[in-house]
């Protein structure tokens, strides 16, 4: 059984989650808190397998709960939500850069247009979240020397970053875009699995949190520096010969549209030996197909390292297809790309 607790100030909202979880047999609700501080507390005496938790509640939002919990009783915990108010896209994802696993859109109710099928994409995905092990993260302290990356070898001066990440990106994201220097003048192109509805206002708080330009991809757009661009929902994204964005809607790839891997098809091709791949944490092997393109026209690929990753999945794969040059904690990431466009 899957135990979970379900955070939420709405009575309401309350009910249809725990409607949502009886009606399959893997799940049983072991406790509902109204606001982020009852969360938290009864996180650590309920030990939860999973936590729901909702944005916006009286006492504490679920940002701060989410700090809380991570720090004294780590626990997977899923952003539900309801609202797409710049507020509280902020509040949510600033929960995922906390350590949330994953955001998703509250159901609007029985009643609703597609309900059967928000519901049965909740229940995947706390599924899946119930059973990542995440790590105690810790009260903020005074900044610790970053860790020294290796130097990078020499190799064609980079035109174009491609970065393909899931579970556990955005905060991996924000990691790494926060720590390029604003002049940096590669364009980066970026999927990232999220749930719909919600990569637009993950593009508008990295833009907020960082020195480069961070937008949603348009169809036929320039490629400039200093700038990244999200593929949009439901398309995937590439870039012609030109340096122009490409936006498609070929089938998906491995079931994701977006996929990493038409995308870093495009870079090898559009690029050639300037394109640097990097592949960040999340589950299954999305990319990794992409990347052998990457290799075979001369690319760099760099995967983001175990320990820093929330899942090992995708940047795993890649590692055990012997196809990455370099395995590389976040904040080495960045070094390496800032070394790599010099």
């Amino acid at each position: 059984m899957i135990r979970v607790l379900i955070v939420d100030d709405s009575a309401t909202a309350r009910g249809l989650l725990a409607a949502i979880f009886a009606a399959d047999p893997e799940f049983v609700v072991v406790g509902e808190a109204a606001d982020g501080r009852a969360g938290v507390d009864l996180t650590r005496k309920l030990r939860p397998d999973v936590v729901t938790m909702d944005v916006r509640m009286p006492r504490m939002d679920g940002f701060e709960a989410t700090k809380e919990i991570m720090i004294e009783t780590p626990t997977p915990i899923v952003i539900i939500t309801a609202s797409r108010s710049a507020r509280d896209v902020d509040a949510s994802m600033n929960a995922l850069r906390a350590g949330a696993l994953a955001i998703i859109a509250k159901p609007a109710g029985p009643a609703a247009p597609g309900f059967d099928e928000e519901a049965r994409q909740l229940l995947a995905q706390v599924k899946a979240m119930s059973h990542v092990k995440v790590v105690r993260h810790w009260r903020p302290a005074r900044e610790s020397a970053r860790p020294a990356a290796s130097a990078a070898p020499r190799h064609a001066r980079m035109r174009v970053v491609a970065v393909a990440a899931s579970t556990g990106g955005p905060a991996a994201l924000a990691a790494v875009l926060t720590r390029l220097p604003a002049d940096f003048p590669a364009p980066i192109l970026v999927v990232q699995h999220i749930t719909p509805g919600f990569v637009a206002g993950l593009a508008e708080w990295l833009n907020k949190a960082g020195p480069l330009r961070v937008k949603l991809a348009e169809a036929g757009e320039a490629l400039k520096g200093r700038t990244v661009y999200f593929a949009p929902d439901d398309r995937h994204l590439g870039v012609s010969a030109a340096g122009r964005v490409v936006l498609a809607d070929e089938p998906p790839v491995g079931g994701f549209r977006p996929s990493g891997t038409p995308l870093f098809e495009a870079v090898a091709k559009a690029f050639g030996p300037a394109a640097v791949a990097v592949i960040l944490t999340g589950m299954g092997d999305d990319g990794v197909a992409g990347l052998r393109a990457v290799r075979q026209a001369g690319g760099h690929i760099l995967a983001q390292d175990e320990k820093s990753s929330v899942i090992f999945g995708m940047p795993g794969a890649a590692v055990a297809a012997g196809l990455a040059d370099a395995v590389l904690s976040v904040e080495e990431i960045a070094s390496r790309l800032t070394e790599f466009v010099a």
